[in-house]
């Protein structure tokens, strides 16, 4: 008998991993959502930097509520992506941005094809914010890190 119930994150990872069995779909959902967050973040970053920010402090916000170790690694990962974006020449963010958004999705389009299920989000528009944690939690899996 289980006396800890159930968390909200362990649920909603539950249902998102029910359209990503596929091995392969998960390899490329493993490539393709860090690739769409951050072109999303690139193209907020186009309008302005600040907006980058406030987006990637409310998603943050958002995580620390699900998980505070999901909110860690998100925290570091949106580090990096901003640093890079920061070093790009302003000139290249957008049209990389887009570029690599468009790729990604297309992407993750042929993932489910694989996998014979459509995307987790045109059930629930929140599991477009669960997407990296899935991501997270194949990676903390791997490294035998709580979540």
């Amino acid at each position: 008998m289980n006396d800890h119930p159930q968390r909200r994150i362990d649920e909603l990872l539950a249902r998102y991993e029910e359209s990503h069995r596929n091995p392969m779909n998960e390899l490329i959902h493993c490539v393709c959502i860090p690739a769409i967050v951050f072109s999303l973040l690139g193209l907020c970053w186009s309008v302005s930097p600040a907006v980058a920010l406030v987006v990637a402090a409310a998603s943050l916000a958002y995580y620390l509520s699900l998980s505070p170790p999901f909110a860690a690694g998100m925290l570091a990962m949106a580090a990096v992506m901003l640093v890079l974006l920061a070093r790009l020449p302003a000139g290249a963010v957008l049209p990389v941005s887009a570029v690599v958004f468009v790729l990604a999705w297309a992407g993750q389009f042929v993932g489910h094809k694989i996998e014979g299920k459509k995307p987790s989000f045109f059930e629930d528009v929140r599991f477009l914010l669960i997407g990296p944690l899935f991501v997270l939690a194949v990676l903390y899996r791997r490294w035998r890190i709580q979540y």
